[in-house]
């Protein structure tokens, strides 16, 4: 069965605005500063996190309590 010069046209049209659409969402992905907002946010909700959080912060206190011990020796 063959097909007419205009369903063909129309079948084009339809695929090109289809690749249109997967070109500009591919585009959005792939976007290197897209990726490292979403790293920064994925760090900074981790880091928000109380366990991780505190244990930082103990951490910090720790370090800096070291340091004062061995400037004051």
């Amino acid at each position: 069965m063959a097909r007419d010069p205009e369903t063909i046209q129309a079948d084009i049209e339809r695929a090109r605005d289809a690749l249109a659409i997967t070109v500009d969402e591919l585009s959005v992905r792939a976007n290197p500063k897209r990726a490292v907002e979403q790293g920064k946010e994925m760090v900074q909700t981790k880091l928000a996190e109380p366990k991780i959080k505190y244990t930082l912060i103990g951490v910090g206190a720790l370090v800096g309590f070291l340091i004062l011990r061995k400037l004051f020796r």
